[in-house]
């Protein structure tokens, strides 16, 4: 197991350089200058040349790509273009708000959709599969800012109970972290109803049942661990979503984690601001792919056997 896992991360390792490469390039020919940036209202051609030599702006394309990866092998990101502070001290402080909306958001999302899905796939055709149904669909077919604009309008501005926006207590969580877990809860409902319905009029589940096993535990003890492949699967993904949803959760309740951050960087143009935050996404999205890995090894036994084998050198 710890030889796969470092496998992994070592794979991890040209994904992520991709991306940098990629974005890197995509912002080095995007049109727009650092030093009319930088400057502002006091630009003039010689100091905007200064800063140019200063930055290296004037350099080669891939050296400038070359300086950029050979730094962030010292985790230095660079300072903000625009407000001189470091991008890396910026990220200290705001990473643990989006990650703490992120897990929130996955948690909620884990939970209420299994429970939807499976009420829906054993109650098929049924009042509580067509309401189940109904509600998912709802929320994969609306927006999230919709909801996010929906929420602060009706709990935040007419009831009152939470705040609009901004940055405090717990309260100032719940809005954000609903608004970003609703639509993931509607698609991994859907998935679920899908993956119990495939295992339901199994052979085994015909036997529990004979054997008179209580039906929550043929459901939850031999349904639920079957389905759970896809569900895992899926659920590894809506963590992308979530990262990215959190861009526009974040801006709508303009609360100061990275997506905000990124957001800002790209209105701004503040190119280091960019690519540190697209680059930690990229990593955070990794490693949780890697950790639904193992979560499904924990669940199915052929994949424990893969690991395994890999272990002792007969897989690849």
């Amino acid at each position: 197991m710890v030889r796969y896992i470092l496998k992994r991360l070592l794979l991890m390792l040209p994904v992520i350089l991709g991306v940098i490469i990629v974005v890197f390039t995509l912002l080095y020919i995007s049109p727009g200058d650092a030093a009319s940036i930088i400057l502002g209202t006091s630009y003039t051609a010689e100091s905007a040349a200064r800063i140019r030599e200063t930055l290296g702006l004037n350099q080669p394309y891939l050296v400038q790509l070359g300086k950029y990866i050979f730094n962030l092998f010292r985790f230095d990101f660079g300072d903000s273009w625009v407000s001189g502070v470091s991008v890396s001290s910026e990220l200290i402080t705001r990473l643990p708000r989006t990650l703490l909306i992120g897990s929130l958001s996955i948690v909620i999302t884990a939970v209420f959709g299994i429970l939807l899905g499976v009420t829906a796939a054993v109650n098929q055709n049924k009042w509580q599969d067509s309401l189940c149904m109904v509600l998912a669909l709802l929320g994969t077919s609306l927006p999230g800012f919709f909801f996010a604009l929906l929420l602060a309008l009706v709990f935040a501005f007419t009831l009152q109970w939470l705040p609009p926006y901004g940055m405090g207590g717990p309260e100032y969580y719940i809005l954000p972290v609903v608004a970003n877990a609703l639509g993931g809860v509607a698609m991994l409902a859907r998935q679920t109803r899908s993956s119990m319905l495939e295992v339901i009029h199994s052979d085994f589940i015909v036997m529990a049942k004979a054997k008179g096993l209580r039906r929550r535990d043929i459901i939850y003890r031999h349904m639920l661990p079957n389905a759970l492949i896809p569900v895992l699967t899926t659920i590894g993904m809506q963590f992308a979503g979530v990262l990215g949803g959190s861009i526009i959760i974040e801006t709508v309740f303009a609360l100061p984690g990275v997506g905000y951050y990124l957001v800002t960087g790209c209105n701004n143009r503040d190119y280091n601001v960019v690519m540190a935050c697209t680059i930690i996404i990229s990593v955070a999205f990794s490693l949780v792919m890697l950790l639904v890995d193992l979560l499904m090894a924990m669940v199915d036994p052929r994949i424990k056997i893969q690991f395994s084998e890999v272990k002792h050198g007969r897989g690849k």
